[in-house]
């Protein structure tokens, strides 16, 4: 382990924030003081598991077992994880880690919290290489930005927002030119945050850009996704704007992408097990059978990949979101597209994540129904050519309401997730419907206060 106390001496490191992601994908955490720390980092320190009892408004879950008033929301031990060390580019007297939580077991011993998304994607991770496959992703992200703060926000009630720029300019050299101070402070604080891009470019939509995150192992993936999005509000904020990761945050323009590059290799990640030149589109039995397990787990296990209200406003036909169960090779209406431009970039691209998915949620969900295809050995049929929108093929849950009750009776799901898991998660989206069941909306005042 790395001595952090010369680490920090040497990088001048005088304070040190925590933190762990909760079922939303959002970062909980805190300040802790140089001291408390190197108390902490070989051993545990205690954090309130209201983490994994609220939602992303921080109100109480009501029909929860895990915790709540009836456990009196006690501490989870949470355990610092010393390979995520980083040092905050924006912050540079500061330190940062991931922590894992964990559940006091028999006789006491520490066993890893199921709950917690991070290891949850450890342990898919870790059945995946006890198989013999090493999954190596990239998450790429699309989201929008403006010339806002939290406080304007609000006081305009969210509505006449100022984009970056306007106008729809995809790949437009000019407007990244435009914004030359805020891009060249995400690329280059981000790099510095172990968090690096491959690409970077405006998308189709006002102030809206598209990031690709480098590849590795599948939870450093994870980590960096998560990261990414925590890093680029808090950079954006020191240039007096701000980012939407929603799935669809206007009904005129694109929703917002959070798509899943994927692919198995072995255990000294030396070869890729997807890529097979001597198939039909370079696409090894091992790929054919992880594509039909995703395939065939897609729709029931939606709620891991569109985990809010908003995520199912993105899927409509016709703006590169998919609305249907279907692969295709280098197809970008499908919801699964395979790239096999060499062996060492042969892939398969998960295109149902949206910008609101909870990154570890969405890669565990990707992989262990890929492990599940290559265990039942899974046909995904033939690739469909053209356009998925125009046929006639399953169609994916139109809401969250839909998804969740298919993903709370999936038998597979239990068995590869775990009961306790499931069921607490599946209440958590039930929650997230009745929140949005009760609000009455701008469109519902628009359309029925006067007329009706």
């Amino acid at each position: 382990m790395i001595n952090f106390r010369e680490e920090f001496e040497s990088r001048g490191i005088r304070h040190v924030k925590l933190a762990g992601t909760d079922l939303d994908g959002v970062l909980r955490g805190k300040y802790v003081s140089p001291d408390k720390f190197h108390s902490a980092v070989e051993g545990n320190l205690g954090f309130c598991d209201v983490i994994f009892g609220w939602d992303s408004a921080d109100a109480l879950y009501d029909s929860v077992t895990f915790t709540g008033w009836h456990t009196g929301y006690p501490d989870l031990p949470a355990r610092i994880d010393p390979a995520t060390f980083r040092v905050v580019p924006w912050e540079p007297d500061t330190a940062f880690f991931l922590m894992d939580f964990y559940r006091r077991g028999p006789e006491g011993k520490d066993l890893p919290c199921l709950l917690s998304p991070r290891q949850l994607l450890q342990a898919v991770v870790d059945r995946a290489k006890a198989k013999g496959f090493l999954p190596v992703c990239s998450i790429e992200y699309e989201f929008f930005v403006f010339r806002e703060t939290p406080e304007s926000l609000r006081e305009k009630g969210f509505q006449n927002l100022r984009p970056l720029s306007p106008g729809m300019f995809g790949y437009s050299v000019l407007r990244a030119s435009q914004q030359s101070d805020l891009v060249h402070a995400l690329l280059d604080q981000l790099r510095d945050f172990r968090v690096e891009l491959e690409g970077f470019h405006t998308e189709t939509g006002p102030g809206v850009y598209e990031a690709a995150l480098r590849y590795s192992d599948a939870v450093e993936a994870a980590d960096r996704a998560i990261l990414f999005k925590t890093g680029v509000k808090e950079i954006c904020a020191r240039y007096g704007a701000i980012p939407t990761f929603m799935a669809k945050w206007n009904q005129s323009l694109p929703g917002s992408s959070g798509h899943v590059h994927q692919s198995l290799w072995d255990l000294n990640r030396t070869r890729n097990l997807f890529a097979d030149r001597d198939q039909a589109h370079g696409m090894s039995e091992c790929a054919r059978h992880y594509v039909g397990g995703q395939l065939a787990l897609m729709a029931d296990w939606m709620p891991l990949i569109a985990p809010t209200i908003n995520s199912y406003k993105r899927a409509v036909p016709g703006v590169w979101s998919p609305t249907k169960v279907c692969w295709g090779v280098d197809n970008r209406t499908a919801a699964l597209r395979w790239i096999a431009p060499s062996d060492s970039a042969t892939r398969v691209e998960y295109r149902l994540a949206a910008a609101d998915g909870n990154p570890y949620l969405v890669t565990a969900a990707a992989i262990a129904s890929g492990l599940w295809g290559i265990e039942h050995r899974m046909d995904p049929g033939v690739p469909i050519t053209g356009d998925a929108y125009s046929k006639d093929l399953p169609l994916l849950p139109a809401s969250l309401v839909d998804a969740t009750r298919r993903f709370r009776t999936n038998e597979t799901a239990r068995q590869v997730f775990g009961d306790e898991f499931v069921d607490h998660y599946a209440t958590t989206r039930t929650w997230e419907a009745q929140q949005f069941g009760r609000a009455v909306t701008d469109w519902e005042l628009a359309r029925y206060f006067e007329i009706i």
